[in-house]
């Protein structure tokens, strides 16, 4: 259904006008060079190759792997609500990436959702794994930093399992998400309720990535990273069972505080106008542990402040070749994680669950990391070294949001991008880029 408006004219110059009745134009040509992609990598044909939904249509006119698609590309152009399939429905750019006459509408979207079980959600997660994986050997990568987080996802209305989290101060979901550190990946996500602690189900969340990585790529470098919510001393057994290092961040307690005045007293201030740091390490044994472990203490006294605060980090990193002052800056590489969770949730909708049913709400969110990744993976893997930090507004300014009108020869489908474009160039960069990039 094209959007039909009367003829507009505009104040300041009244020989203006417009109107939404253009014929075959598209706004978002760029979709194209995400399709490229999506070939080149095998991306579709791997959710394919796994994903086995029990439909009980005895007809259809849109098969699952078509919905899927057209909800990841609606949802990398910026699209999040199902409903803007309405309006592009004969988009001439949607429906040549898509492949098909017209797009599946917005009750065909939402009926797709409600065929999502617990299996097929595991089956997302098997191709996302095999595409981490091709990827990975893509980039030739020795090491993996894998990055623990939760986040919270607001809802409104009566939604299954959502509750209240005082930490945040809402009700809705609280997601568990792990991500490359080094490359942005999207490792892997779990839908929890609201209500439940941050380290909640984190060891069953962790051990298949472990596992998984030291099968397939034994030669890889595995360091953990989580804040002091991950601090469960089944994390830290795991990862030494698994020969994975990891840092986390301790909550503090008398006894931490009494063993860093020991090693560090603070009560002597050199200049009060100045911050003042410093860093020390130490072995300790927390009640609940079994054996002692390696941990750092960060002292911060910023400026015209009289105290001293202090941090605890537990670490399995080695003293002889890992610095106190090493493990610290490693860590505090962690706050890029903010940027992945706020670029999958405003760029994606990952936190955008507004189903009365739990495991539609899981199904939307494993979409939108489907669609984090593959724009990641595009970022990383073809953008030149200069535009690889460019985060997803900017990349549909620049690639996405091109004008283009469609003249059909009897040969050729030719689309006509705005002389204007601004980013012409680097369109065809990164069109350039794609074609050249060699899979194995």
């Amino acid at each position: 259904m094209m959007t039909t408006l009367s003829q507009n004219t505009l104040q300041f110059n009244r020989s203006i006008r417009f109107s939404f009745d253009g014929g075959e134009l598209s706004s978002d040509t760029g979709q194209f060079i995400f399709r490229e992609f999506d070939e080149k990598i095998g991306f579709s044909q791997t959710i394919a190759k796994h994903l086995h939904l029990k439909d009980e249509r005895s007809y259809w006119i849109h098969d699952n792997l078509e919905l899927l698609r057209q909800k990841i590309y609606q949802l990398i152009a910026g699209y999040h609500e199902d409903d803007a399939a309405d309006t592009l429905t004969h988009d001439p750019v949607f429906t040549r990436v898509l492949g098909k006459p017209a797009l599946a509408s917005q009750p065909s979207l939402s009926r797709f959702f409600k065929r999502f079980d617990k299996p097929a959600l595991d089956q997302l997660q098997v191709a996302n794994q095999e595409l981490l994986d091709r990827v990975h050997q893509l980039r030739q990568s020795n090491t993996l930093l894998i990055d623990l987080d939760s986040s919270h996802a607001d809802t409104h209305g009566k939604q299954e399992q959502a509750s209240y989290n005082t930490h945040y101060g809402t009700v809705g979901f609280h997601p568990l998400v792990a991500f490359d550190g080094f490359t942005g990946d999207f490792l892997k996500a779990q839908l929890r309720p609201g209500n439940v602690y941050t380290s909640n189900n984190v060891v069953e969340f962790v051990r298949p990535l472990l596992d998984h990585y030291n099968d397939k790529f034994p030669e890889t470098s595995i360091l953990v990273r989580g804040d002091s919510g991950f601090a469960v001393p089944d994390l830290y057994k795991l990862c030494e069972e698994e020969s994975v290092y990891y840092i986390i961040r301790l909550k503090s307690n008398a006894r931490l505080k009494a063993l860093a005045e020991e090693l560090h007293p603070t009560s002597e201030i050199r200049d009060v106008t100045q911050t003042e740091r410093y860093v020390e390490d130490s072995i300790y044994q927390a009640a609940s542990w079994h054996k002692p472990r390696r941990i750092i203490i960060q002292y911060t006294r910023p400026a015209g402040e009289l105290f001293f605060t202090h941090a605890f980090f537990v670490t399995n990193l080695s003293e002889d070749t890992f610095s106190p002052e090493a493990i610290l800056t490693s860590y505090q590489k962690r706050g890029a994680m903010e940027n992945f969770i706020k670029e999958a949730k405003d760029g994606f909708g990952f936190d955008q669950m507004k189903s009365h049913d739990f495991q539609v709400n899981e199904a939307r969110m494993m979409i939108s990391l489907l669609a984090y990744n593959l724009t990641n993976w595009l970022r990383t893997l073809t953008f030149p070294p200069a535009k690889k930090g460019l985060q997803i507004q900017t990349i549909r300014t620049r690639l996405i949001k091109v004008a283009s009108k469609l003249v059909k020869s009897s040969r050729y489908l030719h689309f006509k991008l705005a002389s204007s474009f601004v980013y012409a160039h680097f369109f065809s960069d990164v069109l350039t880029r794609v074609q050249q990039l060699s899979i194995n």
